[in-house]
């Protein structure tokens, strides 16, 4: 009989007590993935945040050099054309001074004509004339050479003219600035004098 026991439980499923420590550490195994995942997941993010600021990082230094390699060429540039300026200045004085006759030289189209290519090759560069006559005066583009009797703070007169490098003042322009009429003035001091009189 005890045998006949002994084969039915043969035949019956095992159920030893090390199998439910197997069963125990396998429900633990999970959450140590998980939390090795989850460590692995902020390494990643860590990796791309990094990538990512190193992206941006190249990229603002790629605008910078572009940026500071373009500078170098227009302070070359600029140079260049600062030299060509006082020849420019020579051809317009002399066209300025030249007589006024019924007729005129052929010679004198063909110099116009080549102060005009000049002004072009120039103008190609990205130089562009300061407007001044007309304008208020302002500091950071014109230069004053004189007051004279005219409209206050407007530029009466250009001595000679000023030009920029893309946005960049290249030579200010020299000019002559409206200080006002002596009758205006003179008005406006008496009238401020018979204020005072009427104050006190």
């Amino acid at each position: 009989m005890t045998e006949e026991l002994t084969e039915e439980a043969k035949l019956l499923p095992k159920k030893e007590t090390p199998e439910l420590d197997k069963g125990e550490e396998a429900l633990e195994l999970p959450e140590g993935l998980e939390k090795a995942l989850a460590e692995e997941k902020e390494k990643a993010a860590k990796y791309l945040d990094n990538l990512q600021r190193t992206e941006a990082d190249f990229r603002n230094y790629k605008k910078r050099v572009e940026q500071e390699k373009e500078e170098l060429t227009n302070w070359a540039v600029s140079g260049l054309i600062l030299n060509i300026l006082p020849v420019v200045d020579d051809l317009e004085r002399a066209f300025a001074s030249f007589p006024v006759t019924s007729g005129h030289p052929s010679w004198l189209d063909g110099m116009k004509l080549i102060q005009r290519k000049l002004l072009a090759v120039l103008e190609a560069q990205g130089l562009s004339e300061i407007n001044a006559l007309g304008e208020a005066f302002d500091p950071s583009l014109h230069e004053a050479v004189a007051y004279q009797e005219g409209e206050e703070g407007k530029v009466i007169a250009v001595a000679r003219r000023g030009y920029k490098l893309k946005d960049k003042v290249l030579r200010a322009t020299q000019v002559v600035v409206g200080k006002g009429h002596g009758e205006t003035n003179t008005q406006s001091e008496g009238s401020a004098e018979a204020d005072k009189g009427e104050q006190g």
